[in-house]
């Protein structure tokens, strides 16, 4: 028999830590190669744990809403057989202090600029990314965050401990802050808050899910940071239609994967760019970051209907089969959650398909800290003035809108209205005659 130790596997480079939401086996569960055996979840992405063994498991080391570093010992699992050493206690301990050493190393593990809950409070006090998250979403203050009584290792405070002392902070008397005795007590200004909403018997109250919580809080900050404009454009986009019509099931025969609208319009949306460099910036204070690298955010479903936004890492560098081949892939990995944290980090502008659901055209949000996204509506057959040599005439073309959101503090509207304007030029210019 011999001893493996299962380690909290690196989930991304900016993601040093990880909140254990679910066991999926027992002590004592027989386990196989590569199945689950735990339920993580990050500020970036909820993914699980497979084993990289056969055996039995033996030894469970966290519980349930506890934070855990990248590379730490999460659970045991005895082998037939094998050269797995067994952990010594020194080793541990090592592992221990390296551990305690990478947590307070970290320095920041979550995108939220200006945010009043520090990862470290004054008082040497740690708070996870999901701990602060909830605090964040439900208007805990850090003067309330240090009062509340931790129940995790070293008194950390748990989801579980936050989330009592919100349902019970009605019932709870006020955390005052006391002015120092030098200091005189200044009017605080507080921020306006939403008119409670009446529930009666017959309403049903739906807690909102914590990847719900998250985009919300998302949107809200982007909308308060971004100064959001939009244009609009109408492509024709018959040519695709007729092309793709032609060759898809070709396409399939030959690659093993279906061809879509969306990677056909990616691919053009990823020469755009680089035709528009200034479009692929992101904003830092004052200054501008212009991006290397286009990496093209996609927005996808998940399961419980929320939205997720993988990433096509060098779009740009991609032919229509690669394409292809990346969006498939990561639309399907995104409905059946297997997304993980690289998979959505990255980007620096977002595609959102609003077609799929019906609509003709949207006014998305922009996806911070990018500048832009862009909103595809659904392709439909519409009457149209076609100009020919003879003269015009009417007839029915495949046509879709384009809506562009930019941010208007460094996108203006010339570069927002040229890009898709070029965009439109690159799709109503689609050779019918070419080869996948």
């Amino acid at each position: 028999m011999a001893r493996f130790e299962l380690k909290l596997p690196k989930m991304g480079e900016s993601v040093a830590e990880a909140t254990i939401t679910s066991w999926l086996k027992e002590v004592g569960d027989v386990i196989e190669m590569d199945e689950a055996i735990v339920e993580i979840a990050t500020d970036k992405v909820d993914s699980e744990v497979p084993s990289e063994v056969e055996g039995t498991l033996v030894e469970i080391l966290f519980e349930k809403d506890e934070v855990i570093a990248v590379g730490a010992v999460i659970a045991i699992i005895e082998t037939e057989g094998g050269a797995v050493a067994e952990t010594k206690t020194v080793e541990k301990a090592v592992a221990s202090v390296e551990v305690v050493a990478l947590e307070k190393a970290v320095t920041q593990t979550i995108e939220a600029e200006n945010a009043p809950i520090l990862k470290t409070s004054e008082t040497g006090k740690f708070y996870s990314p999901l701990v602060r998250n909830i605090a964040k979403t439900e208007g805990v203050s850090m003067l309330e965050l240090e009062a509340i009584a931790g129940s995790g290792k070293d008194g950390r405070v748990t989801k579980s401990n936050i989330l009592s002392y919100i349902e019970n902070r009605g019932n709870a008397p006020k955390v005052v802050e006391q002015p120092k005795a030098a200091e005189k007590p200044q009017a605080k200004k507080e921020a306006p808050k939403a008119a409670p909403v009446s529930v009666n018997g017959e309403d049903e109250v739906i807690e909102m899910s914590r990847m719900g919580k998250l985009i919300a809080k998302h949107m809200v900050d982007s909308v308060q940071t971004s100064a959001h404009v939009q244009s609009f454009i109408e492509i024709d986009v018959t040519n695709i239609v007729k092309w793709r019509t032609k060759v898809k099931d070709g396409f399939l025969k030959r690659e093993g994967e279906k061809l879509t609208f969306t990677p056909i319009l990616m691919h053009a949306i990823a020469s755009t760019i680089k035709k528009y460099p200034m479009i692929n910036i992101a904003i830092s204070g004052d200054s501008i970051i212009k991006k290397k690298n286009i990496n093209l955010g996609m927005a996808a479903a998940l399961p419980d209907g929320n939205l997720i936004v993988p990433v096509i890492k060098n779009a740009d560098q991609l032919n229509l089969v690669g394409m292809t081949k990346a969006v498939n892939d990561l639309a399907t990995r995104a409905r059946n959650n297997k997304l993980k944290p690289d998979d959505i980090q990255g980007g620096t502008y977002t595609v959102t398909n609003v077609g799929s659901f019906g609509s003709v055209m949207g006014t998305p949000i922009i996806n911070q800290p990018q500048v832009a996204i862009l909103a595809l509506g659904a392709i439909r057959k519409v009457p149209a003035v076609i100009e020919t040599p003879d003269g015009d005439f009417i007839g029915i073309r495949q046509k879709m809108f384009v809506s562009h959101s930019y941010d208007h503090r460094v996108v203006n509207g010339a570069l927002g209205g040229m890009f898709i304007k070029t965009l439109k030029e690159i799709l109503e210019a689609w050779d019918v005659n070419q080869e996948f």
